[in-house]
């Protein structure tokens, strides 16, 4: 079976949990986490880079040590390190980690106290009111922890859009390789490029006699085959993904595009505007009398002109007010990747980084950026190595040197600033002056009531060094929720005071979300796109973060670093 990068990403990371629950050096445990994200982000196979014989100690928190364990896991599918930790400690401790509030030392005590080695063991001991008996858990803990189960239970399994990219790209160019196959395309939320995606919907269009199901079922990478037939089959991926495959005639493929990709919702408001017009839609075709008198179907731009709409992206098909926009002729004109100008939010390895400020820029600048702004976190980040007075002053003198010689591209001095919990920035007005910009960031105290929270950042705002709220939720998808603030009051503080709002692109947090960017748009707040990069490669995030600002029907406009190096010095300038 072949190893793919999410493979040894989930490896890494399950080491990484139970380093954590048995108390390993912190720094190590940080280690692990690093390289799961370094490698589940890479845009090139992994197993093929070995095979190439690239040196895999020069990816950004890959090591020698780490390296040998990468081919490890590729040569033989296994870690022996994971199988020893799991000798030790049952390998499932690291699934209780994924519920709310349970953090390595919670997890640690369950274990030792209650024998609690599963979310199966740890259910029945919230049941039975054993956790609540617990030193440093409490009734309110038992409660939250009984409420994350229940959502894991109800919840889907779905993955993250990145990872669902890999697994997409490797057998869309299986299938693509087969004699006859004209064209493949991948539908459903994935298209709609939502953050997270449940199963993927490809259709193929191919020519008479193809062996297109055979190939398909065939695939390596195949676990069970749930049915097979002649236009479709569904089989189920070692990663637990459903794929469905439909071979549709090219006379239907615009109609079986619009209808796969949904969103149903979205689809139903379609459909209606047919029925009006006493038309048929469905995913064969825009019929009117008949099955057989098709009026409309290769195209999707076909199926819309028959109801009388323009062209729809497939990002704004939520049924979130497009229809109506579309019969108004006014939809918006969605941002692209090429409207950025620069990257306002990254990390060099003066904190957490793995490359160096020039690296940095002068990846950058291959990207065709204008800028690239400098942001490495404020002291109270002591995991990160956060830079105090001192040591920002040093690194602004270097920027300064860098910008002379530096040709095609001009550095920003900024800095990710902690929010403490009395609102105040975690740096003194004096050094801030010295800046082109701020980042200013919750990373502590996530837990304080709704209000207060909401009182604390809008506080933080006050401050005229304040610029940006970087990752304002601070959630991360799948792992942490959001923390509780009323992000409506802090958008309209944000815009009183002429500040903006990021939407952080890393694909593990991706927030502000779909529906905060179009409340964005709305209020007339300004959005930040970046990509928060800690390495080179993560500058390729930002299409992440341009697939949700388009889910946001945001437009080159609403977005901050859309602007030329001088508007930007404007509007970074707070009255």
């Amino acid at each position: 079976m072949p190893v793919h990068n999410r493979d040894i990403a989930e490896i890494f990371k399950k080491v990484a949990d139970l380093l954590d629950i048995t108390g390993s050096n912190p720094f190590r445990v940080r280690a692990y986490r690093s390289a799961a994200r370094t490698v589940e982000g890479l845009g090139q196979s992994i197993a093929d880079m070995i095979e190439e014989e690239e040196d895999l100690s020069e990816l950004p928190g890959i090591g020698k040590d780490l390296a040998e364990k990468i081919k490890e896991i590729v040569d033989t599918g296994n870690l022996s390190q994971l199988e020893e930790l799991e000798s030790r400690t049952p390998g499932e401790l690291s699934q209780l980690m994924k519920i709310e509030g349970l953090g390595p030392k919670r997890v640690s005590t369950l274990y030792k106290q209650l024998d609690v080695t599963s979310l199966k063991t740890l259910k029945k001991a919230a049941e039975d009111g054993k956790i609540s008996r617990l030193e440093g858990f409490g009734e309110k803990t038992q409660q939250k922890i009984l409420e994350g189960l229940q959502r894991v239970d109800e919840g889907e399994k779905r993955i993250k859009l990145v990872v669902a990219e890999e697994i997409a790209a490797n057998l869309l160019d299986h299938i693509q390789e087969g004699k006859g196959v004209k064209e493949v395309v991948v539908a459903g939320s994935y298209r709609r490029r939502k953050e997270t995606v449940g199963d993927l919907d490809i259709l193929v269009t191919c020519k008479k006699g193809a062996h297109v199901m055979d190939r398909f079922t065939a695939y390596e990478d195949v676990n069970k085959i749930v049915s097979k037939g002649k236009t479709r089959s569904t089989v189920v991926l070692r990663s637990g993904l459903h794929v469905d495959l439909r071979v549709v005639p090219q006379v239907s493929y615009g109609a079986a595009l619009h209808y796969f990709t949904g969103s149903k919702a979205h689809n139903i408001a379609v459909r209606k505007l047919g029925v009006k017009r006493k038309l048929k839609i469905n995913e064969y075709g825009v019929f009117k009398g008949g099955e057989k008198a098709r009026m409309a179907g290769r195209t999707e731009e076909e199926v819309y002109s028959q109801v009388a709409l323009p062209y729809i992206e497939p990002e704004l098909r939520e049924d979130w007010g497009e229809i109506e926009a579309a019969q108004k002729d006014q939809l918006p004109q969605l941002v692209t990747l090429d409207d950025l100008r620069g990257d306002l939010h990254a990390h060099t390895k003066e904190t957490d980084g793995h490359h160096t400020l020039e690296e940095m820029a002068r990846s950058a600048r291959d990207r065709g950026y204008s800028y690239l702004a400098i942001t490495d976190h404020s002291k109270r980040v002591t995991m990160a190595h956060g830079m105090d007075k001192k040591r920002l002053s040093k690194q602004i003198k270097k920027i300064d040197r860098l910008n002379e010689k530096l040709k095609g591209l001009t550095i920003l001095k900024g800095s990710e600033v902690d929010i403490l919990k009395d609102g105040s920035l975690d740096l003194s007005d004096e050094i801030l002056d010295a800046l082109d910009l701020t980042v200013c960031a919750v990373h502590y105290d996530r837990k304080l009531p709704r209000k207060e929270q909401t009182e604390r950042i809008i506080k933080a705002m006050d401050n005229p060094y304040f610029n940006i709220l970087a990752h304002p939720t601070g959630r991360l998808i799948e792992e942490r929720q959001a923390y509780d603030v009323d992000l409506e009051a802090v958008m309209k503080a944000a815009k009183e005071r002429g500040c903006f709002l990021e939407l952080n692109a890393h694909p593990d947090r991706l927030d502000l979300t779909d529906r905060d960017c179009k409340m964005a748009k709305d209020i007339g707040v300004k959005v930040v796109v970046s990509t928060d990069a800690h390495s080179i490669t993560d500058l390729d995030f930002m299409r992440f973060g341009i697939y949700q600002a388009r889910r946001g029907w945001l437009e080159p406009d609403d977005i901050l670093n859309t602007r030329s190096l001088k508007q930007l010095w404007k509007l970074l300038r707070r009255k």
